[in-house]
């Protein structure tokens, strides 16, 4: 699981190793400070200064370590994520200055490549911890604060879904509430039929051990905005009655992956004491086949009072966030943000590493995408085209859950949810964002290892911070 050791430490001038940041054009002004056995250390490792190289130079009866990297002077957040992967355990300072917002962004990755998901076997190749020393004391806190926030979305995300069904999730958010002195209330059963219908429709054909149920966290002082943020809790997607082939199913287990992000960024919003009502939303329910499972044909009832005509049961990460989206909506909020591994469309058009974000208001877009892009998590607008909600209409009832075209699927996804997204006392539409988030990483990369993920989280913590900090 997620490490707990404090990767990154105040610089008191205890013993630690130099580690030195250069690029390609810099390396050879770096080169010629160096003597002849050094320079030959490093054409031995082919050392040139290109990003994530790693080389170690003897000095003396030690030796220090350089890293390559893009800019020294605009580091990334994973430019220094190579360096805490391949150096061995021990204790780090950067030599060539740490001042400055990029500094800070590097300290995210240095912890997020020591990541290790070891919940079903040991890692044999771990090596650690290696611990970055700094200066910038304050930098310190929110740096953890962050990247554990990213290890608990990878560890939830990781688990499969037998040890992280409903209950599981219940039991995170548990454990959340109980370290930041929020309450939780839980609603199953009867209570969620009538409060909940669709939720308890997409849940009920699963096992006793993983029913349904609606989590609901609240934290702060009641006078303080209301900060709403709802997260997609399907801990198994089987599809449902128009079932998944078995390609399809076999990444299932993160499609809890948006309830992973809004317990992460709830965590966040806790541990850094936002002046903010916040209220935490998860449908936990697992999409399952059995006698009593909801059919295509049939219509839903909603907590909002409209009737939803099922076209496709695969489409039921929809269903559960209406619900969600509608409690929220009670609160009059001053913004809603809600994560979901909703729609394959959006994967289509962005790929894996970018959410695609919807959102009613431009400049609540623009401060989420300008957020993610000093953060280097980039999330890519996509429009809520209002058009496409005829595409949504039903012969039956006052909408559907599913379009029989193949054409933006992400973004009929998103005016579904919109549809169930409230107004405020003076009856303007709520501020709402929605991210339609991957939550997996197909392939490794720098800090970034194949598996679970956050992605788009980062965007939303610094501009809600920005906005309510």
């Amino acid at each position: 699981m997620g490490t707990n050791d404090d990767l990154i430490q105040p610089d008191r001038g205890q013993n630690a190793t130099a580690i030195r940041l250069v690029n390609k054009e810099g390396f050879d002004a770096f080169a010629a400070t160096l003597s002849g056995a050094q320079r030959a250390a490093l054409a031995a490792q082919k050392f040139t200064g290109g990003g994530y190289q790693v080389a170690i130079v003897p000095e003396g009866e030690s030796w220090f370590a350089v890293g390559g990297v893009a800019d020294p002077q605009a580091l990334s957040s994973w430019c220094m994520a190579k360096l805490a992967e391949a150096l061995p355990a021990g204790t780090y300072r950067r030599v060539d200055g740490e001042a400055g917002p990029e500094s800070r962004r590097a300290l995210h990755g240095w912890q997020l490549a020591q990541y290790r998901f070891t919940r079903y076997r040991d890692d044999p190749e771990a090596e650690g911890p290696r611990i970055l020393l700094t200066k910038d004391v304050a930098a310190i806190a929110p740096a953890l604060a962050e990247a554990r926030a990213v290890m608990l979305v990878r560890d939830l995300v990781n688990t499969p879904a037998e040890d992280m069904g409903p209950a599981a999730l219940e039991q995170a958010a548990e454990r959340l509430a109980r370290e930041h002195g929020a309450s939780l209330n839980v609603t199953r059963g009867e209570a969620l039929e009538a409060e909940y219908p669709m939720v308890h429709a997409v849940g009920r054909a699963a096992a006793r051990h993983h029913a349904p149920r609606m989590l609901h966290l609240v934290w702060g002082e009641e006078s303080a905005p209301v900060l709403a943020v709802v997260g997609k809790g399907v801990c198994f997607d089987s599809g449902g009655l128009d079932i998944k082939p078995a390609s399809g199913m076999l990444l299932m287990k993160k499609d809890m992956g948006g309830a992973a992000h809004a317990l992460a960024l709830a965590g966040l919003v806790m541990g850094a004491g936002l002046k903010v009502r916040l209220h935490c939303l998860v449908p936990a329910v697992e999409n399952a086949i059995s006698g009593n499972a909801f059919r295509p044909g049939d219509v839903l009832a909603s907590r909002k009072g409209l009737n939803v005509e099922i076209g496709n049961t695969d489409a039921e990460g929809r269903l559960i966030l209406a619900d969600a989206l509608t409690r929220a909506s009670e609160e009059n909020p001053a913004l809603i943000l809600d994560f979901a591994t909703l729609t394959g469309a959006a994967r289509v058009a962005l790929g894996p590493d970018l959410p695609a974000l919807f959102a009613r208001r431009d400049e609540t877009a623009e401060a989420l995408l300008a957020a993610g892009r000093e953060q280097d998590d980039e999330c890519w607008r996509l429009p809520l085209h209002g058009a496409y909600a005829e595409w949504l209409k039903s012969d039956i009832a006052d909408l559907g859950n599913a379009h029989g075209t193949a054409f933006a699927g992400a973004s009929v996804a998103a005016l579904f949810l919109d549809r169930f997204v409230g107004e405020d006392g003076e009856g303007q539409k709520l501020d709402w964002a929605h991210f339609d988030t991957f939550a997996w990483r197909p392939n490794a990369k720098p800090g970034r290892p194949k598996g679970g993920e956050a992605l788009g989280l980062r965007a939303a913590w610094h501009m809600i911070r920005r906005r309510f900090g």
